[in-house]
């Protein structure tokens, strides 16, 4: 039968029936088939031969419909699929594996530059297909898409590197996130050191907030690539999980930058500290130097100030001249005092 007809976006350019889930097909024969209608996916599954990939959004329900009449999927694994919140994880059902992976993107939509979106990356791995569901955008599934367009020979590498292509998509874009986030602290350590820009504090407890979100999401997902890479399972060879644990050596790099980040966050922040209280000390030494030089003018002008007769010098003719001097002499001895001290 023939693919399904798709849309157009008034550009020439094809668009795919939203209704139906992206799907890839390459069977026993060598042909690959795209887009196939529910009735030739269970077809697909029911014969068990060739490679199959459907990728669901989990937005239209008429996809999500294919989970439980096509694969015929655990309600518990359907559950999480449609559940945002579910957390990293994999789980081995009768057939096939079911893991979530978590993605995460800067949300363009707001004016917060460390605003994170985030969402979850289901697969479904069984013995010749591959499911995965997502909502919304989803630029791992996309990209994997375009190479299978381009190259369609990513198909007859077996579903198991499919699933490695799509999730190693998926921890990858992880790194652009890193390189923000090292422009995010030069910054920071420019505004602090150079102009001292007050306004830094609350950008520093932003990206703070932001690695440790980063770092919570990605612990989890450690663990289910760790689980790929060691547990032996008859739907992943030995020599596919040597591509999973280059995943997972992805994993362990980038949760040490983030280490590394966090660490420089908190000597960013003593830093900031530090110029605060030095700023405070210079400031306090200005002032004990003016209220050291008012003392004796303070003193002696509330001496000579009161209204008593036979005050010394109260009726010399340089009288005002000879305290003022006197005055200035005294701060001048205090000022010299201190210093000989060290307390200024």
């Amino acid at each position: 039968m023939a693919t399904p007809a798709r849309l157009n976006d008034g550009h020439g350019a094809p668009e795919r029936d939203a209704r139906l889930p992206c799907s890839y097909y390459l069977d026993e024969h060598g042909t690959l088939r795209h887009d196939l209608p529910p009735s030739e996916l269970l077809s697909a599954v029911e014969c068990e031969k060739g490679e199959l990939w459907v990728a669901i959004d989990v937005g239209s329900r008429s996809q999500v419909a294919v989970l439980e009449k096509v694969f015929h999927f655990h309600p518990l694994s359907i559950e999480d699929t449609l559940n945002p919140n579910s957390r990293v994880k994999i789980e081995e059902y009768p057939g096939y594996l079911f893991m979530i992976i978590r993605g995460v993107r800067f949300d363009e939509t707001t004016n917060d530059p460390y605003d994170l979106e985030t969402y979850n990356l289901c697969l479904f791995i069984g013995p010749h297909y591959v499911v995965t569901t997502h909502a919304g955008r989803a630029a791992s599934v996309n990209a994997v898409a375009e190479r299978i367009d381009r190259s369609p020979d990513l198909m007859g590498r077996g579903v198991s590197r499919l699933a490695h292509a799509i999730m190693d998509m998926a921890v990858d874009e992880y790194f652009p996130i890193l390189d923000r986030l090292d422009e995010f602290i030069d910054g920071l350590e420019g505004r602090i050191f150079s102009s001292f820009d007050q306004s830094a504090l609350h950008d520093i407890f932003a990206v703070k907030r932001l690695v440790l979100g980063l770092r919570r999401h990605l612990s989890p997902q450690r663990e289910v690539f760790n689980v790929l890479t060691n547990r032996p399972t008859p739907l992943l060879t030995p020599e596919v999980q040597l591509y999973f644990r280059d995943i997972y050596d992805h994993q362990l790099r980038i949760t040490d930058s983030l280490d590394t980040y966090r660490d420089m966050l908190g000597s960013t922040l003593d830093s900031y500290l530090t110029q605060v209280s030095n700023r405070l000390g210079a400031v306090t030494k200005g002032l004990s130097v003016i209220a050291t030089m008012s003392i004796p003018f303070v003193v002696v002008s509330g001496m000579w100030g009161m209204n008593v007769r036979g005050l010394p010098f109260a009726e010399h003719r340089w009288g005002f001249e000879l305290l003022l001097v006197v005055q200035l002499l005294i701060g001048l001895l205090l000022l010299a005092l201190l210093r000989w001290r060290k307390l200024l």
